[in-house]
């Protein structure tokens, strides 16, 4: 049975493009991309979706007066689309728990850093380069995990472990992160979904065949 995956976005759409390029090397699984949601209009993400011929939709939160009503749109919005899996990529919109109760375990996100650290409030962007290499790691990497109301708190479906060189600019280290290990465990953690080998008990994801 295809799903049907919508992706919110609100800045240029790197890892909406590593899902564009999977699902074109046959990697979702029973996964389709079907939607695009950009929070604010004439990002790059968009010029992603319309290259590919996927559907796409603004919904602008400056347009709604609270966060209740933009979610509730947000949520309306994919309903109505049927979609089965959200990835947050990139998605920097504060969304609250209508959406969380209305797709529960249906919604992924990835971070930039092996949570349990550099995670939670604040932390996006360079700003978890900058606090790894200010804290001198050795290895930081890109955690997926399913979305809950709590910030970046939610069960932990896949991880991947980066190398930090000494020499590291918070730049450098991102696109070291996002290139070994974003691409490539967003995509797998969506096959997975979409292939039914996820399930989900005590706020820990067991994968079928491991």
């Amino acid at each position: 049975m295809l799903k049907r995956i919508a992706v919110l976005v609100s800045g240029g759409g790197t890892n909406l493009q590593a899902l564009i390029d999977a699902e074109q090397r046959g990697e979702l699984g029973n996964g389709k991309i079907s939607l695009v949601i950009a929070s604010k209009p004439g990002v790059y993400a968009l010029e992603r979706a319309k290259n590919n011929s996927i559907k796409s939709i603004v919904l602008s939160r400056k347009e709604y007066e609270s966060i209740a009503d933009y979610s509730k749109a947000l949520a309306d919005t994919m309903e109505n689309e049927g979609i089965d899996l959200v990835v947050l990529a990139g998605f920097l919109t504060i969304i609250d728990e209508q959406v969380y109760e209305r797709f529960p375990n249906r919604i992924l996100n990835v971070h930039p850093a092996l949570i349990p650290s550099f995670c939670g409030k604040g932390f996006y962007g360079l700003h978890v380069h900058e606090a790894a290499l200010e804290k001198g790691v050795k290895v930081s990497g890109a955690t997926v995990h399913i979305v809950t109301p709590e910030c970046d708190a939610g069960p932990i479906v896949l991880q991947k472990a980066v190398e930090v060189k000494q020499d590291d600019t918070p730049e450098v280290l991102q696109k070291r992160i996002m290139e070994e290990a974003e691409w490539k465990i967003l995509p797998m953690a969506v096959k997975l979904f979409c292939d039914d080998k996820i399930t989900v008990q005590n706020n820990k994801v067991y994968i079928k065949g491991e």
